[in-house]
């Protein structure tokens, strides 16, 4: 019986070892492959969400200017003919 157990727990050791080694390999792909990706997006010149929302922000403040501008200009000009 103590040969059965002593093959049990080293084919138990080797079964741990194995997996630690496989999650191992599995963080170095995820890794490998995030840094491959940010590289790729990288040369690709894409915009961030933060600097997409920075410009869209801008041109929205300036839709407004140009609002409030039409708006005097036309009453200016109405006074002028009035």
């Amino acid at each position: 019986m103590q040969t059965s157990n002593k093959i049990f727990d080293d084919l138990s050791k080797l079964m741990t070892n194995a997996m630690g080694v496989a999650q191992g390999a599995r963080t170095e792909a995820e890794n490998a492959m995030k840094s491959w990706m940010d590289r790729w997006l990288a040369d690709r010149d894409f915009v961030t969400r933060e600097e997409f929302d920075a410009v869209r922000a801008m041109a929205q403040k300036a839709r407004e200017e140009n609002a409030a501008l039409k708006a005097r200009i036309d009453a200016l000009e109405a006074k002028l003919n009035g």
